[in-house]
């Protein structure tokens, strides 16, 4: 079904302003996937502070043209949305998108995205979504500061206890 030059400015416009309040993008492409998926989808990532928008891919193209990132825009094959955040979890749009497509087997891929303002290719994407959240991050990072000083500790305990013996 033809769209409008309107309806297509309109649909320019909120590519747009997603590419510029994006901190990253992730190109999802979907195929197979039913309205209940779909919404099951949107819900989840919205969870995580996350925005989903489908569109045409020379719309898509146009609006990534203007933008200016560095590197080739990569293959968009099939169909094609869009998931973004500006939030501070710059992982969070191909995590959720990783994470829901394990569940339905082969309905959702990575095609690539934008990350640190420029284009990523579907296994950088894929490999950026199999990071873990922030605060899981940090969490890891605590353990491996208190990891040396724990270790130190128990010996410490031990040795009092063959001192006391």
């Amino acid at each position: 079904m033809a769209i409008t030059k309107q309806k297509k400015s309109e649909i320019l416009a909120k590519l747009e302003s997603a590419l510029k309040e994006a901190t990253s993008v992730a190109f999802v492409g979907f195929s197979k996937l039913t309205v209940a998926d779909a919404s099951a989808l949107r819900k989840e990532l919205k969870q995580d502070g996350v925005k989903y928008f489908v569109a045409k891919k020379t719309l898509i193209r146009r609006a990534l043209t203007d933008r200016g990132y560095a590197g080739a825009i990569p293959e968009l094959p099939g169909e094609v949305a869009i998931a973004w955040t500006r939030g501070e979890d710059t992982t969070a749009p191909a995590r959720g998108v990783h994470a829901f497509g394990k569940k339905l087997k082969g309905a959702l891929a990575l095609l690539g995205g934008v990350f640190e303002h420029a284009f990523a290719d579907a296994e950088k994407i894929t490999a950026i979504a199999t990071i873990p959240p922030t605060p899981v991050l940090r969490g890891m990072f605590v353990n491996v500061i208190n990891s040396p000083i724990q270790g130190l500790v128990i010996a410490l305990d031990k040795i009092a206890q063959q001192k006391s013996a």
